[in-house]
């Protein structure tokens, strides 16, 4: 199984890119990781909410393959902890799937098309986090799963 991220925008921050190509260099000892950045919407000032949501949308699932698991990092999904989240992880590596992807949405979540594709949500907090922090939080997320499933030192109960 492969996990890919999708995410809306560039990172601009360098040392919020830089922990998460740390992150991203340690996930390849235990998975192929990808992440697949969404370009920006251009002249999204002139559009609505709607709109925008739209046209990311349609860019979301462009990236998609048909036989892709699609898991929506979306404020009202199921919340875990550290070692929940690496019994889902694990679960979806028996089911056999080739791909599950992640996406993270831009400014004002997704479109009802990205929704309906999805199968499933996880909430990483009912807090809000800027785009690019949430990318980071989540790759993460999936190392510590990681090294739980392999008994590793990183995670303390």
């Amino acid at each position: 199984m492969t996990i890919k991220l999708i995410a809306i925008g560039k990172t601009d921050n360098n040392d919020l890119q830089s922990l998460m190509d740390d992150y991203t260099k340690r996930l390849g000892f235990y998975i192929k990781f990808s992440m697949d950045i969404v370009p920006d919407i251009k002249n999204a000032k002139n559009l609505s909410e709607e709109q925008q949501k739209q046209k990311e949308g349609e860019l979301i699932l462009n990236k998609l393959n048909t036989a892709d698991i699609l898991i929506l990092l979306d404020e009202n999904g199921k919340q875990y902890d550290s070692v929940n989240f690496s019994e889902y992880l694990q679960k979806h590596m028996n089911s056999g799937i080739k791909q599950l992807v992640f996406a993270i949405g831009g400014p004002y979540g997704f479109s009802k098309d990205v929704y309906e594709k999805a199968n499933g949500k996880v909430s990483l907090s009912k807090m809000t986090f800027s785009h690019q922090m949430i990318r980071l939080f989540f790759i993460e997320q999936l190392y510590r799963g990681f090294t739980i499933l392999r008994n590793e030192p990183y995670h303390h109960k």
